[in-house]
Protein backbone atom coordinates (compact mmCIF):
# COMPACT_ATOMS: atom_id res chain seq x y z
CA UNK A 1 0.00 0.00 0.00
CA UNK A 2 0.98 3.57 -0.55
CA UNK A 3 0.89 6.35 2.07
CA UNK A 4 -1.94 8.22 1.16
CA UNK A 5 -0.57 11.24 2.67
CA UNK A 6 2.50 11.07 1.07
CA UNK A 7 0.91 10.61 -2.55
CA UNK A 8 -0.79 13.61 -2.46
CA UNK A 9 2.08 15.94 -1.35
CA UNK A 10 3.81 14.31 -4.11
CA UNK A 11 1.32 14.97 -6.61
CA UNK A 12 0.62 18.62 -5.42
CA UNK A 13 3.59 21.02 -5.45
CA UNK A 14 4.28 24.37 -3.59
CA UNK A 15 2.82 26.58 -6.08
CA UNK A 16 6.38 28.68 -5.56
CA UNK A 17 7.69 25.54 -7.40
CA UNK A 18 4.86 25.12 -9.82
CA UNK A 19 6.16 28.66 -10.84
CA UNK A 20 9.54 27.93 -11.10
CA UNK A 21 8.85 24.96 -13.62
CA UNK A 22 6.32 26.76 -15.35
CA UNK A 23 9.76 29.37 -15.76
CA UNK A 24 11.87 26.89 -16.92
CA UNK A 25 9.80 25.48 -19.81
CA UNK A 26 9.09 29.87 -20.93
CA UNK A 27 12.57 29.52 -20.78
CA UNK A 28 13.33 27.22 -23.41
CA UNK A 29 10.80 28.77 -25.95
CA UNK A 30 10.79 32.37 -25.04
CA UNK A 31 14.76 32.61 -24.10
CA UNK A 32 16.13 33.14 -20.30
CA UNK A 33 16.47 36.84 -20.71
CA UNK A 34 12.91 37.17 -21.64
CA UNK A 35 10.88 35.78 -18.61
CA UNK A 36 10.88 37.29 -15.01
CA UNK A 37 11.11 34.70 -12.58
CA UNK A 38 10.46 35.86 -9.31
CA UNK A 39 9.04 32.78 -7.85
CA UNK A 40 11.96 31.34 -5.72
CA UNK A 41 13.86 32.65 -2.69
CA UNK A 42 17.23 31.55 -4.36
CA UNK A 43 19.55 34.21 -3.16
CA UNK A 44 21.78 35.52 -6.09
CA UNK A 45 23.81 37.66 -4.12
CA UNK A 46 27.40 35.61 -3.79
CA UNK A 47 28.43 34.00 -0.51
CA UNK A 48 31.50 36.09 1.12
CA UNK A 49 34.46 35.26 -0.64
CA UNK A 50 35.91 33.82 2.89
CA UNK A 51 33.56 31.12 2.53
CA UNK A 52 34.73 29.95 -1.11
CA UNK A 53 38.44 30.90 0.37
CA UNK A 54 37.31 27.99 3.44
CA UNK A 55 36.36 25.38 0.90
CA UNK A 56 39.74 26.00 -1.10
CA UNK A 57 41.76 25.69 1.60
CA UNK A 58 39.98 22.74 3.29
CA UNK A 59 39.98 20.92 0.03
CA UNK A 60 43.88 21.45 -0.17
CA UNK A 61 45.16 21.00 3.40
CA UNK A 62 43.10 18.13 4.73
CA UNK A 63 42.17 14.80 4.01
CA UNK A 64 39.00 12.98 2.75
CA UNK A 65 38.01 11.34 6.04
CA UNK A 66 38.08 15.17 8.01
CA UNK A 67 35.96 16.80 5.36
CA UNK A 68 33.90 14.15 4.08
CA UNK A 69 33.40 11.86 6.52
CA UNK A 70 30.67 11.42 9.27
CA UNK A 71 30.85 14.10 11.86
CA UNK A 72 28.99 13.08 15.53
CA UNK A 73 25.51 12.27 14.65
CA UNK A 74 24.20 15.93 16.80
CA UNK A 75 27.24 18.07 14.40
CA UNK A 76 30.67 18.66 14.48
CA UNK A 77 31.96 19.52 17.93
CA UNK A 78 34.15 22.27 16.65
CA UNK A 79 31.13 23.47 14.65
CA UNK A 80 29.15 23.84 17.33
CA UNK A 81 31.04 25.73 19.52
CA UNK A 82 32.28 28.03 16.94
CA UNK A 83 28.67 28.85 16.35
CA UNK A 84 27.46 29.45 19.96
CA UNK A 85 30.34 31.45 20.72
CA UNK A 86 29.44 33.67 17.88
CA UNK A 87 26.11 33.78 19.72
CA UNK A 88 26.87 34.54 22.80
CA UNK A 89 29.12 37.27 21.29
CA UNK A 90 26.27 39.15 19.46
CA UNK A 91 23.25 38.34 21.76
CA UNK A 92 24.92 38.65 25.12
CA UNK A 93 24.06 35.05 25.62
CA UNK A 94 25.41 31.59 27.48
CA UNK A 95 24.82 29.04 25.20
CA UNK A 96 27.28 25.69 25.25
CA UNK A 97 27.46 23.35 22.23
CA UNK A 98 25.22 20.70 23.85
CA UNK A 99 22.60 23.12 23.10
CA UNK A 100 22.84 23.03 18.97
CA UNK A 101 21.55 20.17 16.44
CA UNK A 102 23.02 20.87 13.26
CA UNK A 103 20.63 20.34 10.65
CA UNK A 104 19.95 20.25 6.71
CA UNK A 105 19.06 23.97 6.84
CA UNK A 106 15.98 25.37 8.56
CA UNK A 107 13.30 22.89 6.85
CA UNK A 108 15.08 19.94 8.30
CA UNK A 109 15.55 21.92 12.09
CA UNK A 110 11.49 22.74 11.80
CA UNK A 111 10.27 18.90 10.78
CA UNK A 112 13.10 17.74 13.73
CA UNK A 113 11.96 19.66 16.50
CA UNK A 114 8.08 19.57 15.26
CA UNK A 115 8.17 15.48 15.32
CA UNK A 116 10.20 15.66 18.51
CA UNK A 117 7.51 18.10 20.84
CA UNK A 118 4.35 17.12 18.87
CA UNK A 119 1.79 14.19 18.74
CA UNK A 120 -1.96 13.47 17.57
CA UNK A 121 -4.29 16.11 19.10
CA UNK A 122 -1.76 18.73 19.79
CA UNK A 123 -2.17 22.65 18.45
CA UNK A 124 0.34 24.79 17.03
CA UNK A 125 -0.27 28.78 16.33
CA UNK A 126 1.19 29.98 12.88
CA UNK A 127 0.82 33.98 11.91
CA UNK A 128 -0.65 34.85 8.32
CA UNK A 129 0.88 35.04 6.02
CA UNK A 130 3.34 32.04 6.93
CA UNK A 131 5.54 30.09 4.75
CA UNK A 132 3.21 26.96 3.18
CA UNK A 133 5.85 24.26 4.08
CA UNK A 134 4.90 24.73 7.82
CA UNK A 135 1.53 23.46 7.58
CA UNK A 136 3.24 20.07 6.17
CA UNK A 137 5.98 19.96 8.77
CA UNK A 138 3.00 20.20 11.29
CA UNK A 139 0.32 18.07 9.70
CA UNK A 140 3.02 15.45 9.25
CA UNK A 141 3.36 14.69 13.21
CA UNK A 142 -0.58 14.42 13.43
CA UNK A 143 -0.52 17.76 15.33
CA UNK A 144 -2.71 20.63 13.89
CA UNK A 145 -2.42 24.32 12.80
CA UNK A 146 -4.19 26.95 13.88
CA UNK A 147 -3.68 30.18 11.60
CA UNK A 148 -3.85 33.24 12.83
CA UNK A 149 -4.36 36.28 10.86
CA UNK A 150 -2.06 39.19 11.83
CA UNK A 151 -2.96 42.48 11.70
CA UNK A 152 -3.70 43.91 8.20
CA UNK A 153 -2.49 47.04 8.77
CA UNK A 154 1.12 46.50 9.58
CA UNK A 155 1.53 42.30 9.59
CA UNK A 156 2.34 42.71 13.34
CA UNK A 157 0.67 40.26 15.22
CA UNK A 158 -3.06 40.95 16.40
CA UNK A 159 -3.34 39.91 20.07
CA UNK A 160 -6.86 40.23 20.28
CA UNK A 161 -7.09 36.93 17.80
CA UNK A 162 -4.15 35.07 19.21
CA UNK A 163 -5.38 35.34 22.42
CA UNK A 164 -8.98 33.70 21.09
CA UNK A 165 -6.86 31.21 18.95
CA UNK A 166 -4.72 30.26 22.26
CA UNK A 167 -6.12 26.79 24.19
CA UNK A 168 -5.26 24.32 26.45
CA UNK A 169 -4.35 22.18 23.37
CA UNK A 170 -1.57 24.97 22.13
CA UNK A 171 1.39 23.77 22.41
CA UNK A 172 3.71 26.21 20.29
CA UNK A 173 3.16 29.12 18.25
CA UNK A 174 5.70 29.54 15.73
CA UNK A 175 7.16 32.99 14.60
CA UNK A 176 9.19 34.19 11.68
CA UNK A 177 10.82 37.24 11.30
CA UNK A 178 11.69 38.81 9.26
CA UNK A 179 8.87 37.16 7.68
CA UNK A 180 8.64 35.14 4.36
CA UNK A 181 6.92 36.26 2.38
CA UNK A 182 5.99 39.94 3.46
CA UNK A 183 9.50 40.95 4.78
CA UNK A 184 7.96 42.25 8.24
CA UNK A 185 10.28 42.23 11.10
CA UNK A 186 8.53 41.46 14.24
CA UNK A 187 9.40 44.86 16.90
CA UNK A 188 10.60 44.57 20.40
CA UNK A 189 7.38 45.49 21.57
CA UNK A 190 5.74 42.54 20.12
CA UNK A 191 7.45 40.22 20.77
CA UNK A 192 7.74 41.69 24.36
CA UNK A 193 3.67 41.21 24.56
CA UNK A 194 3.86 37.99 23.18
CA UNK A 195 6.20 36.84 25.71
CA UNK A 196 3.62 38.41 28.30
CA UNK A 197 0.81 36.70 26.54
CA UNK A 198 2.32 33.16 26.37
CA UNK A 199 3.63 33.40 29.75
CA UNK A 200 0.24 34.17 31.00
CA UNK A 201 -1.43 31.20 28.99
CA UNK A 202 1.46 28.28 30.41
CA UNK A 203 0.31 29.44 34.16
CA UNK A 204 -3.16 29.13 33.21
CA UNK A 205 -2.86 25.92 31.38
CA UNK A 206 -0.42 24.81 33.62
CA UNK A 207 1.32 23.05 30.47
CA UNK A 208 4.82 24.75 28.54
CA UNK A 209 3.73 26.44 25.52
CA UNK A 210 7.15 26.56 23.15
CA UNK A 211 8.24 29.85 20.84
CA UNK A 212 9.64 28.22 18.11
CA UNK A 213 11.56 31.02 15.93
CA UNK A 214 12.22 30.13 12.33
CA UNK A 215 15.11 32.40 11.74
CA UNK A 216 16.53 31.90 8.33
CA UNK A 217 16.63 35.85 7.42
CA UNK A 218 17.95 36.88 11.02
CA UNK A 219 20.81 38.58 9.61
CA UNK A 220 18.36 39.66 6.41
CA UNK A 221 17.72 43.81 7.36
CA UNK A 222 17.92 47.02 6.18
CA UNK A 223 18.14 50.90 7.62
CA UNK A 224 19.22 50.36 10.37
CA UNK A 225 16.34 48.10 11.84
CA UNK A 226 16.99 45.79 14.55
CA UNK A 227 15.46 41.79 14.79
CA UNK A 228 14.77 40.91 18.73
CA UNK A 229 16.42 37.87 19.95
CA UNK A 230 13.94 36.22 20.87
CA UNK A 231 15.78 33.82 23.77
CA UNK A 232 16.28 36.97 25.38
CA UNK A 233 12.35 37.69 26.14
CA UNK A 234 10.72 34.27 26.35
CA UNK A 235 12.72 31.21 28.44
CA UNK A 236 10.62 28.77 26.58
CA UNK A 237 12.05 29.65 23.28
CA UNK A 238 13.94 27.05 20.38
CA UNK A 239 15.74 28.44 17.69
CA UNK A 240 15.77 26.82 13.81
CA UNK A 241 18.08 28.72 11.76
CA UNK A 242 19.52 27.91 8.18
CA UNK A 243 23.01 29.25 7.02
CA UNK A 244 21.06 29.39 3.27
CA UNK A 245 20.62 33.24 3.02
CA UNK A 246 22.72 35.13 5.32
CA UNK A 247 25.67 32.94 3.65
CA UNK A 248 24.09 32.82 0.36
CA UNK A 249 24.54 28.86 0.57
CA UNK A 250 20.61 27.55 0.03
CA UNK A 251 21.72 24.48 -1.92
CA UNK A 252 24.01 23.08 0.94
CA UNK A 253 21.36 22.65 3.05
CA UNK A 254 22.89 24.04 6.48
CA UNK A 255 21.29 25.10 9.60
CA UNK A 256 20.87 24.21 13.57
CA UNK A 257 18.00 23.95 16.06
CA UNK A 258 19.25 25.66 18.94
CA UNK A 259 17.91 23.81 22.84
CA UNK A 260 18.19 26.66 25.75
CA UNK A 261 18.87 25.09 28.94
CA UNK A 262 16.56 27.43 30.62
CA UNK A 263 13.44 26.05 28.80
CA UNK A 264 11.19 23.68 30.36
CA UNK A 265 12.65 20.08 29.56
CA UNK A 266 15.51 21.02 28.27
CA UNK A 267 17.61 17.91 28.66
CA UNK A 268 14.55 15.80 27.47
CA UNK A 269 13.77 18.27 24.41
CA UNK A 270 17.33 17.98 23.16
CA UNK A 271 16.92 13.92 23.39
CA UNK A 272 13.92 13.90 21.46
CA UNK A 273 15.45 16.39 19.01
CA UNK A 274 18.44 13.43 18.30
CA UNK A 275 15.68 10.98 18.30
CA UNK A 276 13.57 12.34 15.77
CA UNK A 277 16.63 13.57 13.99
CA UNK A 278 17.58 9.71 14.04
CA UNK A 279 13.86 8.48 13.28
CA UNK A 280 13.68 10.84 9.94
CA UNK A 281 17.26 9.82 9.19
CA UNK A 282 18.67 13.75 9.75
CA UNK A 283 21.85 12.60 11.80
CA UNK A 284 25.09 13.97 10.42
CA UNK A 285 24.21 17.38 8.35
CA UNK A 286 26.70 17.85 5.60
CA UNK A 287 30.45 17.29 6.67
CA UNK A 288 32.09 19.87 4.87
CA UNK A 289 29.73 22.29 5.18
CA UNK A 290 30.20 22.36 9.21
CA UNK A 291 34.10 22.53 8.64
CA UNK A 292 33.28 26.09 6.57
CA UNK A 293 31.26 27.39 9.18
CA UNK A 294 33.80 26.77 12.33
CA UNK A 295 35.50 29.67 10.68
CA UNK A 296 32.72 31.12 8.33
CA UNK A 297 29.65 31.83 11.03
CA UNK A 298 29.31 35.50 11.64
CA UNK A 299 29.67 36.69 8.29
CA UNK A 300 26.98 37.82 5.91
CA UNK A 301 26.39 38.15 2.15
CA UNK A 302 26.47 41.73 0.83
CA UNK A 303 23.52 43.39 2.18
CA UNK A 304 23.87 46.55 -0.18
CA UNK A 305 22.91 44.73 -3.06
CA UNK A 306 19.33 42.92 -1.92
CA UNK A 307 18.92 46.99 -0.39
CA UNK A 308 19.51 48.29 -4.27
CA UNK A 309 16.80 45.61 -5.22
CA UNK A 310 14.47 46.28 -2.51
CA UNK A 311 14.36 49.81 -3.49
CA UNK A 312 14.39 49.43 -7.12
CA UNK A 313 11.42 47.03 -7.61
CA UNK A 314 9.36 48.70 -4.42
CA UNK A 315 9.70 52.42 -5.64
CA UNK A 316 8.87 51.47 -9.46
CA UNK A 317 5.85 49.08 -8.18
CA UNK A 318 4.39 51.66 -6.19
CA UNK A 319 4.63 54.45 -8.37
CA UNK A 320 2.83 52.21 -11.04
CA UNK A 321 0.13 52.22 -8.58
CA UNK A 322 1.17 48.99 -7.13
CA UNK A 323 0.10 48.59 -2.91
CA UNK A 324 2.98 47.13 -1.61
CA UNK A 325 4.44 45.82 1.86
CA UNK A 326 7.08 47.69 2.84
CA UNK A 327 9.93 45.38 4.01
CA UNK A 328 12.40 45.80 6.42
CA UNK A 329 14.05 42.16 5.91
CA UNK A 330 14.48 39.26 4.33
CA UNK A 331 14.39 39.63 0.58
CA UNK A 332 10.89 38.96 -0.25
CA UNK A 333 8.16 42.26 -1.83
CA UNK A 334 4.34 41.16 -0.88
CA UNK A 335 1.81 43.59 -3.14
CA UNK A 336 -1.51 43.62 -2.88
CA UNK A 337 -3.33 41.79 -5.96
CA UNK A 338 -5.03 45.08 -7.60
CA UNK A 339 -8.06 42.61 -7.48
CA UNK A 340 -9.82 39.98 -4.93
CA UNK A 341 -8.27 37.12 -6.72
CA UNK A 342 -4.55 36.94 -6.41
CA UNK A 343 -4.33 33.37 -7.99
CA UNK A 344 -6.37 35.13 -11.26
CA UNK A 345 -3.61 38.17 -11.21
CA UNK A 346 -1.14 35.79 -10.94
CA UNK A 347 -2.05 33.88 -13.95
CA UNK A 348 -3.05 37.57 -15.95
CA UNK A 349 1.20 37.96 -14.77
CA UNK A 350 1.82 35.01 -16.50
CA UNK A 351 0.84 36.36 -20.23
CA UNK A 352 3.92 39.09 -19.55
CA UNK A 353 6.26 36.61 -18.25
CA UNK A 354 6.32 37.65 -15.24
CA UNK A 355 6.38 34.87 -12.63
CA UNK A 356 4.43 36.63 -9.21
CA UNK A 357 3.41 34.06 -6.34
CA UNK A 358 -0.41 34.12 -5.56
CA UNK A 359 -0.44 34.15 -1.59
CA UNK A 360 -3.52 32.07 -0.92
CA UNK A 361 -1.14 29.18 0.40
CA UNK A 362 0.23 31.66 2.76
CA UNK A 363 -2.95 31.79 4.26
CA UNK A 364 -3.31 35.47 3.35
CA UNK A 365 -5.50 35.68 -0.09
CA UNK A 366 -5.31 38.55 -1.92
CA UNK A 367 -1.51 39.31 -2.30
CA UNK A 368 1.19 37.96 -4.42
CA UNK A 369 4.70 37.32 -3.41
CA UNK A 370 8.00 38.70 -5.82
CA UNK A 371 11.24 37.56 -4.69
CA UNK A 372 13.65 40.08 -5.19
CA UNK A 373 16.75 38.33 -4.73
CA UNK A 374 17.18 37.92 -8.61
CA UNK A 375 20.28 39.87 -10.78
CA UNK A 376 19.33 43.63 -10.48
CA UNK A 377 19.34 43.62 -14.36
CA UNK A 378 16.36 41.28 -14.57
CA UNK A 379 14.58 43.69 -11.93
CA UNK A 380 15.39 46.72 -14.30
CA UNK A 381 14.15 44.59 -17.81
CA UNK A 382 11.43 43.51 -16.03
CA UNK A 383 9.76 47.00 -14.99
CA UNK A 384 8.24 47.29 -18.47
CA UNK A 385 6.07 44.20 -18.23
CA UNK A 386 5.06 45.12 -14.88
CA UNK A 387 3.82 48.58 -16.23
CA UNK A 388 2.34 46.39 -19.10
CA UNK A 389 0.81 44.55 -16.07
CA UNK A 390 -0.46 47.70 -14.37
CA UNK A 391 -1.89 49.05 -17.47
CA UNK A 392 -4.19 46.75 -17.23
CA UNK A 393 -6.05 46.69 -14.46
CA UNK A 394 -5.84 50.77 -14.61
CA UNK A 395 -8.57 50.45 -17.24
Amino acid sequence: MINEKMKNYGNNRSVIRDLFEFGNQRKAIVGADNVFDFSLGNPNVPAPKEVNETIRELLDTKNDIYLHGYTSAQGDAACREAIVKDLNKRFNTSFRKENLYMTCGAAASLKIILTALYAEGDEVIVFTPYFPEYKVFVETTGAKVIETPSDPSSFQIDFEILEKNLTCSTKSVIVNSPNNPSGVVYTEETITKLAALLEKKQQEYGHPIYLITDEPYRELVYDGIQVPFVTKYYRNTIVCYSFSKSLALPGERIGYVLVPDEIDDSKDIYAAVCGAGRALGYVCAPSLMQHVLERCTGLVSDLSEYLEKRDLLYNALTDMGFECIHPDGAFYLFMKSPIEDAKEFSEKAKEFDLLLVPADSFGTPGFVRIAYCVATDMIRRSLPAFEKLAAVYRK
